[in-house]
């Protein structure tokens, strides 16, 4: 007798459950409505060499007729080395169809870093601060928030020194203000095609009193290079530690490009836990999707693509 849907539903809130009890800190929630997590594996506990970020979204059907989505990120993952790994994902999926199967996933990823780092004296590729990415590799947001400390500001004057024309500010759209427990959370999105458009925007929505007064502004952009196939993207958390990297994700994800997302937050005074991240991805996906730059669930399953991503620390560390 097949499961019904709210028997398959539970199946995946009790998996979810167990998954972030076991891997704490490690377990991300990157869309809790759309289903879409990242785990954080590494060789070892304490401060480990090797590190891979699994990324997964459980269609309605799982675990009883359709696999997960997932990717594979981490810097170094290339080749065969990803084709492996991979298969072996693959093969565990085949010998326990219809059962839950992402803490099997996850233990056989910490077996292959953990071979990894007894079989060689040499630590993985770290990435540079701008760097392509193999399409299939995606991208390492969460392997390392405190990679680069360098001023957000400073980043972008670097970036547009070479272009000195005054580009057109691009048209800024608001989305409508959710307020949970006192707290505030607002987004904005411009349609933007260089850095030097990304300040601009920036710098206009700063003018603006109450926007500038925001506990935090965090941001991310998209911005696909025609002629070297690659994306031009960053993120900034502006204090709200790993917010930044987790609304690039969703923009990953949602398969964006050309485009700003800003997300104010004042804050009321009541800590809000992982529900703040929740609010601050759910007010940047339903303003792309109100202007039309997320057109159907089929694109948002897509990879992401080759990516050119500047990586950074953000200059305040808190928790609201």
């Amino acid at each position: 007798m097949a499961a019904s849907s709210s028997e398959v539903a539970q199946q995946q809130i009790d998996e979810i459950e167990a998954l972030s009890s076991i891997y704490g800190e490690d377990w991300c929630v990157v869309d809790e409505d759309e289903k879409i997590y990242c785990i954080k594996i590494g060789d070892c506990l304490d401060q480990p060499k090797w590190t891979l970020c699994l990324q997964v979204i459980l269609p309605s059907g799982y675990p009883t007729s359709e696999p997960p989505i997932y990717q594979l990120n981490a810097p170094w993952l290339r080749g065969q080395d990803y084709t492996e790994l991979a298969n072996s994902l693959e093969e565990i999926y085949i010998q326990n169809l219809g059962e839950s199967i992402l803490y099997l996933w996850v233990e056989k990823i910490r077996e292959v870093l953990v071979e990894k780092a007894q079989s060689s004296n040499s630590e993985p590729d770290i990435k540079k601060i701008t760097e392509e990415v193999d399409e299939d590799n995606g991208d390492d947001f969460l392997l390392d928030y405190q990679a680069v400390q360098e001023d957000p500001v400073e980043i972008l004057n670097y970036i547009t020194s070479e272009s000195q024309e005054d580009e057109e500010l691009p048209v800024i759209h608001h989305g409508n203000p959710l307020t949970d427990r006192r707290s505030t959370f607002q987004a904005h999105l411009a349609p933007v095609v260089t850095p030097r458009q990304v300040k601009r925007v920036l710098e206009k929505l700063y003018e603006n009193k109450k926007i500038a007064s925001a506990t935090h502004n965090i941001y991310a952009y998209r911005i696909y290079c025609e002629d070297k196939h690659t994306f031009l993207q960053d993120c900034e958390d502006d204090g709200e530690t790993a917010a930044g990297g987790r609304l690039l994700h969703l923009m990953q994800i949602l398969n964006v490009q050309n485009v700003l997302v800003v997300v104010s937050r004042w804050y009321g005074g009541i800590l809000l836990g992982p529900d703040r991240f929740k609010h601050i991805n759910n007010c940047a996906r339903n303003i792309l999707v109100e202007y039309n730059y997320v057109h159907s669930a089929d694109e948002s399953s897509k990879p992401a693509g080759k990516s050119k991503k500047i990586r950074k620390d953000n200059k305040k560390k808190t928790e609201h």
